[in-house]
């Protein structure tokens, strides 16, 4: 199997000495000449803060009436534990939003993200089976929604958040059209 951009068999560029294209750096880059990705909205940092910081209230409300009640020092050390662990993801959120971002080949949709464990997913438009578009009450008041991928092997789905109504229809609307131009999912 060939990719894009590969020397044919019979081709000069398979012999010793002749300089061959570049390749990627790392596993978790495609050719870079043929991507153009595309970043997800920054609005999708005060959903994700929002979500943080209605979890994190209710903990640390626990936390502060139990230390109130039993004047227990580890219901203390909970609290500021808890406190720093808000502080320490609200930064993580802000870099793992600009993490995010999406690629359209003419075979296929490229999907990054993660800070720790960084991820790829590539997926071929023959492979989709379908489009999900959807968006909750928070990511509706920041005019967000999120575009869902499906393929047949589950491991294999990928989303793209944050992205504007419009975009996320365009979006939903060309993955379809090539999936059934592929014939093969949608």
């Amino acid at each position: 199997m060939s990719y894009p951009g590969a020397p044919e068999p019979g081709d000069p560029a398979n012999h010793p000495g002749t300089p061959q294209p570049a390749g990627p750096s790392s596993p978790l880059e495609p050719w870079p000449e043929t991507v153009s990705w595309q970043p997800v909205s920054s609005d999708l940092i005060w959903v994700e803060l929002l979500r943080l910081a209605a979890g994190m209230t209710l903990v640390l409300a626990g936390l502060g009436v139990g230390w109130a009640l039993t004047g227990h020092w580890l219901f203390g050390l909970a609290f500021g534990l808890a406190g720093l662990l808000t502080g320490w993801r609200a930064i993580a959120i802000v870099r793992a939003v600009h993490a995010w971002g999406y690629a359209e080949r003419d075979h296929d949709l490229l999907v990054r993200h993660g800070l720790l464990v960084r991820r790829l997913s590539i997926v071929p438009y023959a492979r989709m089976q379908f489009v999900d578009v959807s968006a909750g009450p928070l990511e509706r008041a920041f005019d967000l929604a999120t575009v869902q991928l499906h393929t047949a092997a589950a491991a294999s789905d990928a989303r793209v958040p944050g992205l504007r109504p419009a975009e996320a229809s365009r979006l939903r609307d060309r993955l379809t059209a090539l999936g059934e131009d592929r014939a093969e999912g949608l």
